[in-house]
């Protein structure tokens, strides 16, 4: 990883050494304080001329690439962040000469084993990772995913992803390494050679052990939520998810692994929440009193198995592979 462009630091740590393995590039080191907010290191950054007029938000991405837009909105919540010296609780917009302290963990700034990129499967032409929760696969204007996590890994060219997992949705994701690679994965996918299989912890314990949902699935762009239906309606999409029940819970929840026939927006956790075994941690299609009797603000919805039964060239050497966490 290296230093973002647009800021001074200093950073003044609680230890009489700067610890082991932390980059060159930290800046100017002040032992003479020990300032600590809620056990973390405090850090300082003067905005430069290029971080003029940016949100603070893409700004401290830039300046920190493992840190994720949830964490930066928590701490802009707890107000763990200040421009100069006064604590701001929102997206603000930020100008040269600007000072912004922080008060946000190591880990979470620089990177750690948890939240490194983890490559599971690599080779001439694709890569697979293991997407964590609380970021998105393709960066925006405002928001760094994934994919930029890749393309620094990969040092090529050409790199793009060949899928999406929601924001809060873990695990698999095909990246491809060039042009001919990316047609015929995304010729793979559209042709069901790849076979997505996910594993959901869900209230409750369905009656049948394994089964084929069949419905409609109504995308509302506007709300950003999905309807579902049994029967076929104007608008409505037809959709297919099948299960199995791999474990039954003493708690009164159940482990299932879910594979998409069909793949449309948030198709596993509207399917299941709409036959009454919604995802714990789901906000949208859960339920609230749930989520937080279990202690989850998040999906635990997993995508953790691709079965290629199929592939295209230059891909053919994929097809009986099976890549999984």
């Amino acid at each position: 990883m290296s230093k973002g462009d647009g800021g001074k630091w200093i950073k003044i740590y609680p230890f009489s050494s700067v610890p082991l393995g932390y980059p060159p590039w930290i800046g100017q080191i002040d032992f003479s304080g020990i300032m600590l907010y809620n056990c973390s290191i405090m850090i300082k950054i003067i905005v430069e001329k290029s971080g003029d007029n940016k949100k603070i938000v893409s700004y401290l991405q830039n300046q920190f690439h493992t840190l994720s837009s949830g964490t930066i909105y928590k701490a802009l919540r707890n107000k763990d962040i200040r421009v100069n010296d006064v604590k701001i609780k929102e997206n603000v917009t930020i100008h040269a000469g600007d000072e912004i302290t922080l008060y946000i963990k190591d880990e979470l700034l620089y990177g750690s084993s948890a939240n490194a990129l983890n490559v599971v499967y690599e080779d001439e032409n694709i890569i697979v990772v293991n997407k964590p929760q609380e970021i998105i696969v393709v960066s925006d204007k405002n928001e760094r995913g994934i994919d930029k996590q890749v393309e620094e890994y990969c040092k090529l060219p050409y790199v793009r992803p060949c899928h999406r997992l929601d924001r809060n949705t873990s695990g698999l994701v095909i990246f491809a390494k060039n042009e001919m690679s990316e047609k015929a994965m995304l010729a793979m996918i559209k042709e069901k050679m790849v076979k997505k299989y996910y594993r959901a912890l869900v209230c409750g314990v369905p009656q049948a052990k394994d089964a084929t949902l069949t419905a409609y699935l109504f995308k509302d762009a506007k709300k950003s939520v999905v309807l579902i239906s049994d029967e076929p309606k104007k608008g409505y999409q037809k959709i297919i998810t099948k299960y199995q029940l791999l474990k039954k819970n003493p708690d009164g929840t159940s482990l299932l692994e879910v594979e998409l026939i069909t793949g449309r927006t948030h198709q596993i956790r509207a399917h299941l929440a709409h036959i009454g075994h919604p995802i714990i941690g789901d906000g949208k299609y859960g339920v609230n009193q749930i989520n937080k009797q279990f202690g989850k603000n998040k999906q635990e919805l997993q995508a953790y198995k691709l079965v290629f039964e199929g592939a295209y060239a230059p891909l053919e050497y994929l097809k009986g592979k099976e890549i999984k966490i």
